[in-house]
């Protein structure tokens, strides 16, 4: 089994990141399935939580100890399988079977005990309900007077959703401090913009209002990243929203900011173009 140990050195963060956009890339040729965009402009993000900051181990992936990462926009799931497989969570030869018929990695993620991935909790992909679950992993975690710290993905597009604001309104009730919640803020999703879908803005001011310790970024910029989820593991007495600002299909220049990619792949000569762009790492690719 492949093992890709803790990274402490900016640099070598941003080539992981930069390889794992490489294999998101290499998996949606062989698909032919998939979405893109999402995937592309989170890597940094999942490369700081796997390879740095998640109390983690893929030769024990259920530990006690473990903190808990909950992806609830479910869709980006081929960079939390490259970012799994670069960890170690499977092989890389895997990742060859995306949304392949009797595979593991189905085109959204499925825990190990319903025929998915060790590493992943919970099957999710029913947009809205994340979060709940995250909440009450948090406070099942306080209950039980644990100190495991509990993460969670949501989209911007996502918080059009009802359930969305009722699991914001229960956390800061019960001041679970040990919960951050991450919300990727391209201002994309699949049918347009989020600001002319159903416009959410401002959204600093909103979970201020509830009662939460707001942190704003450049989900892009990996020292911004690794700083910010140091500050939000030490809030007290509330709940952390990380409101990462990235920018869709980021790393292949054709996809940037650009909404039709939310869910369709690059065909052969736009895969080229896109592995072109994001050049060749130390770690190699899988294919």
């Amino acid at each position: 089994m492949s093992k890709n140990p803790k990274l402490n050195n900016i640099q070598e963060l941003n080539e992981m990141s930069r390889q794992i956009r490489r294999d998101i890339i290499n998996m949606l040729l062989i698909s032919k399935s998939g979405h893109s965009g999402g995937p592309l402009g989170l890597a940094d993000i999942f490369t700081a939580l796997y390879f740095n900051k998640l109390n983690i181990d893929n030769e024990n992936p259920y530990m006690e100890g473990r903190d808990y990462f909950f992806a609830s926009i479910g869709h980006i799931a081929p960079v939390w399988y490259a970012a799994l497989a670069r960890r170690g969570y499977f092989e890389l030869e895997e990742l060859k079977t995306l949304r392949k018929i009797n595979g593991r990695l189905q085109g959204h993620p499925a825990p190990l005990k319903t025929h998915g991935l060790p590493g992943i909790e919970i099957a999710s992909g029913s947009l809205g309900q994340g979060l709940s679950v995250a909440v009450g992993c948090a406070l099942g975690l306080r209950l039980d007077k644990k100190p495991n710290h509990v993460f969670c993905l949501n989209g911007d597009g996502e918080l059009q959703e009802g359930q969305i604001w009722e699991a914001v309104m229960t956390a800061a009730h019960h001041k679970t401090d040990n919960l951050t919640m991450f919300v990727d803020d391209n201002n994309c999703q699949i049918d347009g913009n989020v600001e002319n879908i159903m416009n959410i803005k401002p959204l600093k001011e909103k979970f201020v209002s509830f009662n939460w310790e707001v942190f704003e970024i450049n989900g892009n910029d990996m020292k911004e990243i690794l700083l910010t989820i140091d500050k939000a593991k030490i809030v007290k007495g509330k709940p952390s929203v990380i409101i990462a600002k990235t920018s869709m299909g980021y790393g292949v220049s054709f996809m940037k900011d650009d909404y039709r990619w939310h869910g369709v792949p690059p065909n052969p000569e736009q895969g080229k173009i896109a592995l072109e762009e994001l050049t060749p790492t130390k770690y190699g690719d899988f294919v």
